[in-house]
């Protein structure tokens, strides 16, 4: 099937099996390696990118259905070769230890905020649930999200 998605500020015209899901069309076509293939079920949240706006989970959307759409992925948030504002705070709070898990959680924290939904820990806490983190990061990824949260630069689109 033929399908137009714009990655990260630039539009890729693809054919695609009806079955191929984003994530696969983004790792195994685009090259673009960042988004991980954690439990392939929808249920960690390592292949979270945004998607026309929200943020979902890639190994749970079928390519073929999004013809037309936009995504950005964790390759897509630095701008002018300087780390998006939550990539920085990750590296500044430590918030990840094996680093498998990162560019989701830092998708997952980047559309949190776009969201307006991060205004206390807890709700931080609720919106990153579906992101899983196998070492513990927790708290510094929440005091990362916070340090973003704090400077108001919550944009992600290219």
């Amino acid at each position: 099937m033929p399908v137009t998605l714009t990655v990260n500020g630039t539009t890729h015209r693809l054919t695609v099996q009806p079955t191929a899901v984003l994530l696969d069309v983004l790792r195994e076509r685009l090259q673009l390696t960042g988004t991980k293939k954690g439990c392939d079920h929808g249920q960690c949240g390592a292949c979270t990118v945004i998607l026309d706006g929200r943020r979902v989970n890639s190994c749970m959307v079928l390519a073929a259905m999004k013809d037309g759409s936009s995504v950005t992925t964790i390759e897509g948030l630095a701008e002018d070769g300087r780390l998006h504002p939550m990539q920085q705070a990750f590296i500044e709070h430590d918030a990840f230890q094996c680093g498998y898990c990162t560019p989701g959680q830092i998708m997952s924290a980047v559309a949190l905020l776009e969201e307006g939904r991060a205004n206390t820990v807890e709700e931080i806490r609720e919106y990153m649930s579906g992101n899983l983190c196998r070492c513990g990061a927790y708290v510094n990824i929440v005091a990362a999200i916070q340090q973003v949260l704090a400077t108001g630069r919550r944009s992600a689109t290219p």
